[in-house]
């Protein structure tokens, strides 16, 4: 949407710059896109007189004149064939750009002589393509601005022109009057008056309209029209031209130029028909489909079945809303003419607009929305225009269908406002801001505007008041506090986990991947899901169309596009929820790692060596005692079937609550998944871990034990598929309290032994807190220790 400043003051009243009027528009939401500012380029240009002029003597085509300046008597030399003497003209000092030649003035020798200026042609001003000589003004004080004198003498030269963008929400803002409103409603002027017209017919017209019943369904709301006889058609007046220039628009003729204005300047599309090339009587109707019309564009369009639009008995002469036909457009030779103001729906209007590729400017306005109360009113002041530059002769005006009743209003809470926008804007000023707007207040009901068809709740009044108050004033507040003292954690302990274990899974080398919640069936499938519950009903490809029961599958995916692409070496990690079900709660939080190819790159020390299974244990442990595991634990096994059967272990508290899982990933996963190994991986489940009994934040006094601790080996000989872990974890459980730790020391296979036999054996540390241990003390916690080793693994105490 482009208009003029002078074009703004005809409806506002204001001493606002262009600058500050840019900056309203932009904070009331019609955001400035472009400004073009013809002062702002020639204000360096002033006027001077010249006051002698003397041929070259060494150029015939070239004269040296002594110009006066604000500055003084300067000379110039010009080669234009009307410089002489007396002549009043628009001087360019040394160090003026001069925008139509692209060069700055400066000092210089012409033929041997010096010249200390120029005197400016219209083109060289980018004015006009006027350029057979230099500018002869009319009047002018020597010195003065050429700008001030442009303001005074041919305004339009210095018009600014404002580009603003329209959102689809508001449609008055395509009229400039609908601008002038939002920029009074902030204090940038006062709004004048509209302009008003009564039109008596003098006969009666003898064009008849109808609109058809399936038209009026969604098609037309209201047709109104007049007849004007004896209009002398012709070029529009100058300021009309200046205007409809100005905005990109070339002038036609007063007729068009008419309609093309109030398209403008109210948001009012409207259209003559040439009521001499109109056969008959007018009638809005739907297509049946395959008729043809050529428009005033002069393109040939074919119309599908149901678009609406007008045609007296001849035929189809005028898309509805959209576009005339050029078999009634207004010529020169037009004396009659038809003026029509309709009210379309605006979805049809959008659909044929579609349908047919037109983009009009009428098509623009009567989809968004024009103000339907204003038809009757814009019928009679385009009338007048036209009895103003054309003359004629206005008939009774005909109408068909009813203007719609779009009146609606909504409760204003001034609280409420205040409450949402978060400032404070006093009620009257509510009530202030609406009320110049258009809305009509009765008590707390904000009657809506006529013109303002995005107003469609009280949300909406909320809206108009923060706008024109300006969200720019706006400061910011802290909350104010629930409750009083140090305010409690936000974060729930699970999230924190979740929080801990990211800066400890970077901290640790690796990096983290964010993958999709969703995998393929075959990728879920080796992880223990893809079945029916975790089937999503939409995926968005067949690559994604179960919820991953792990997070590992993301990471082997991820690891498996970096090797193709020659990165071989990864450390990767992931905190997201695996899913083992499609419905609310089934779901759990996991954290997986992932280590693929070597340690580290190749070096000349030999350092780097292939990933196993004690780094992914490694940084498991160090992930759990980051969140807060115990630090006694079970390394069990019996893990997930994609881990490697004898090289991986769980993490446990006990047999059934594992707080984490490690090991090397079985071949066929690697194989599936396309990943070249050694690979091993890590996952940690860490809401099974325990929450502290104690809350606070400090922590508890250091416990160190100032008795003496006591060691016992013990060496038992069992079968030889008998795990070392099972005789430390029934070691371990014979005293919880006094012993601290139990370690493995040596294994022993072979000798009389026998076959199918090994002895284990190692060492317990036993840990007194309240009293030395005395020599039945211990014997009495190794008999225990005994008794648990041989009933958990069956084997004897060596001797």
């Amino acid at each position: 949407m482009k208009f003029t400043m002078s074009w703004l003051k005809d409806h506002l009243d204001t001493t606002a710059t262009v600058e500050e009027i840019t900056e309203a528009l932009t904070d009331l939401g019609l955001e400035v896109e472009g400004v073009s500012d013809p002062a702002s380029r020639l204000s360096e240009f002033t006027i001077g007189k010249v006051v002698k002029a003397e041929p070259h003597p060494d150029a015939d085509r070239l004269r040296i004149c002594q110009v006066e300046t604000d500055s003084g008597q300067t000379q110039i030399i010009c080669g234009a064939p009307n410089a002489r003497e007396g002549i009043t003209v628009v001087i360019a000092k040394p160090g003026v750009y001069v925008p139509g030649i692209d060069t700055t003035i400066g000092v210089g020798k012409i033929r041997g002589i010096e010249s200390y200026g120029m005197m400016c042609s219209e083109r060289e001003m980018e004015l006009s393509e006027e350029h057979d000589g230099i500018i002869e003004l009319p009047s002018g004080e020597v010195g003065e601005r050429f700008t001030d004198w442009l303001a005074v003498n041919d305004p339009a030269k210095v018009d600014p022109v404002i580009e603003i963008a329209i959102t689809p929400n508001r449609p008055d803002a395509l009229g400039v009057r609908g601008i002038a409103l939002d920029l009074a409603a902030r204090g940038l002027g006062t709004m004048k008056p509209a302009g008003q017209a009564h039109i008596e017919g003098q006969f009666t017209c003898p064009i008849t309209v109808t609109i058809d019943d399936d038209a009026a369904a969604n098609g037309c709301e209201v047709f109104a029209g007049r007849l004007i006889r004896g209009v002398v058609n012709g070029p529009s007046p100058e300021w009309l031209q200046d205007r409809l220039r100005a905005i990109g628009l070339r002038p036609i003729s007063r007729l068009v130029d008419i309609t093309n204005f109030f398209t403008y300047d109210r948001n009012r599309p409207l259209h003559v028909f040439d009521a001499d090339k109109v056969t008959g009587d007018l009638r809005v109707h739907r297509t049946k489909g395959g008729e043809t019309l050529i428009g005033l564009d002069e393109k040939e369009y074919t119309f599908g079945p149901g678009q609406v639009v007008i045609s007296d008995d001849q035929g189809i002469e005028s898309i509805g809303g959209i576009m005339g036909g050029l078999a009634t457009g207004c010529t020169e030779m037009t004396t009659d003419v038809f003026l029509e103001a309709a009210v379309w729906d605006h979805i049809q209007i959008a659909g044929t607009g579609r349908a047919l590729k037109i983009n009009s400017d009428a098509r623009y306005r009567n989809e968004r929305g024009i103000d339907p109360a204003f038809n009757m009113e814009a019928l009679d002041l385009a009338t007048q225009m036209i009895i103003d530059l054309c003359g004629g002769t206005p008939s009774n005006r005909v109408t068909a269908g009813q203007v719609p009743d779009v009146s609606r209003a909504y409760r204003l809470d001034p609280a409420r406002v205040q409450s949402l926008v978060g400032m404070d804007i006093p009620e009257s000023e509510q009530r202030q801001t609406l009320t110049s707007l258009g809305f009509k207040l009765e008590g707390n009901m904000a009657h809506v505007p006529s013109w303002r068809p995005d107003i469609l709740g009280e949300a909406d009044l909320v809206e108009e008041v923060a706008r024109i108050a300006s969200l720019t004033k706006l400061e910011g507040r802290p909350m104010a506090r629930v409750h009083s003292g140090v305010p409690k954690p936000i974060l729930s302990p699970l999230q924190k986990r979740e929080q801990i274990a990211r800066r400890m899974g970077a901290a640790l080398g690796y990096n983290e991947c964010v993958t999709y919640s969703f995998i393929d069936h075959a990728s879920a499938t080796l992880f223990g899901g893809g079945d029916d519950a975790t089937m999503l009903a939409n995926p968005i490809s067949s690559e994604m169309s179960h919820m991953r029961p792990d997070l590992l599958p993301g990471l082997l995916q991820a690891a498996a596009r970096n090797q193709a692409r020659g990165i071989m070496d990864l450390a990767l990690f992931e905190v997201g929820h695996a899913f083992q079900g499609g419905e609310p709660g089934e779901q759990h939080l996991q954290m997986a790692g992932l280590l693929v190819g070597r340690t580290g790159p190749k070096d000349v020390q030999g350092g780097a060596r292939a990933v196993d299974i004690f780094d992914a244990k490694a940084d498991a442990e160090a992930v759990l005692a980051a969140i807060g595991a115990p630090a006694k634990v079970q390394v069990l096994r019996d893990g997930p079937t994609w881990f490697h059967p004898g090289r991986h272990g769980r993490i446990c508290l006990g047999p059934k609550k594992m707080l984490a899982v490690f090991g090397e990933l079985h071949p066929r996963i690697l194989q599936a998944m396309d990943v070249k190994g050694p690979a091993v991986a890590f996952t940690i489940y860490p809401a099974e871990i325990p929450l502290p009994r104690k809350t606070a934040a400090t922590r508890g006094a250091l416990e160190i034990s100032d008795l003496q601790a006591v060691e016992r080996d013990f060496a038992f000989v069992v079968d030889a598929d008998v795990e070392a872990q099972t005789l430390i974890n029934a070691a371990a459980g014979a005293d919880k309290v006094l012993i601290e730790g139990v370690r493995i020391f040596d294994e022993f296979i072979g000798g009389n032994l026998g076959e199918g036999k090994k002895s284990l054996a190692m060492t317990v540390r036993l840990q007194p807190k309240d009293s030395t241990l005395k020599e039945t003390d211990i014997e009495t916690v190794s008999a225990k220790i005994i008794e648990k080793v041989t009933k958990a693994t069956g084997g004897t105490l060596r001797g």
